[in-house]
């Protein structure tokens, strides 16, 4: 009898571990369905993020390209500008040095014909001076030479060069009373001032 209970004993026993067995199978495939939606959810996360990244980093690059190209356009603008411009200065002073050579020339010139002709022979000498010089005037003239007014003129220092003072109370002060040797510009720059003599 006491063999029996042991024996019916030991089949409950059996039978209680075997159905744990049973329900610990059951609770672990329970564990992994649940973890393996977890992991592909995970997985998907990771590669819609990955996809941003390299979207936002290729924007960036973009934009970097862009910048570098507006910056190179502004520049080439700028270059072209700037040839131009040169350009334009040469051609309005490419005489300047031959047209500084030849101020003496017209202030001979000046002098010569300032000669009062005391005789045909040279009243006819001056004559063909006068036609010489406004000839040479006019070449100067086309290169854009011009003379600075000066005597009755206030006294401008951009203009002017002063050598001289004298007081005329006919005269304002600071009018140019007497021009000692003339100036002139070349397209608005100035060549060589007018040396003046100016009221005090």
């Amino acid at each position: 009898m006491s063999n029996e209970k042991e024996t019916i004993k030991q089949q409950d026993l059996e039978q209680d571990a075997a159905q744990q067995e049973k329900q610990d199978a059951v609770d672990q495939t329970a564990e992994t369905v649940d973890a393996e939606p977890a992991t592909a959810e995970s997985a998907d996360q990771a590669q819609a993020d990955e996809p941003v990244d390299e979207k936002a980093e290729l924007q960036a690059q973009l934009e970097e390209e862009q910048n570098k190209y507006l910056r190179l356009l502004a520049d080439y603008d700028n270059f072209k500008r700037r040839a131009k411009k040169d350009q334009e200065l040469a051609k309005q002073f490419r005489s300047q040095s031959l047209l500084t050579d030849l101020l003496p020339v017209l202030d001979n010139f000046d002098r010569a014909l300032a000669v009062e002709a005391k005789s045909e022979e040279s009243a006819s000498l001056l004559k063909g001076l006068e036609m010489v010089k406004k000839s040479l005037a006019d070449a100067v003239t086309s290169e854009g030479l011009e003379e600075i007014k000066a005597v009755g003129e206030p006294f401008d220092p951009h203009f002017h060069q002063a050598v001289m003072q004298e007081s005329d109370a006919d005269s304002e002060p600071g009018t140019v009373l007497q021009e000692l040797q003339k100036g002139y510009t070349l397209n608005g720059r100035v060549l060589r001032p007018a040396m003046v003599k100016v009221n005090e």
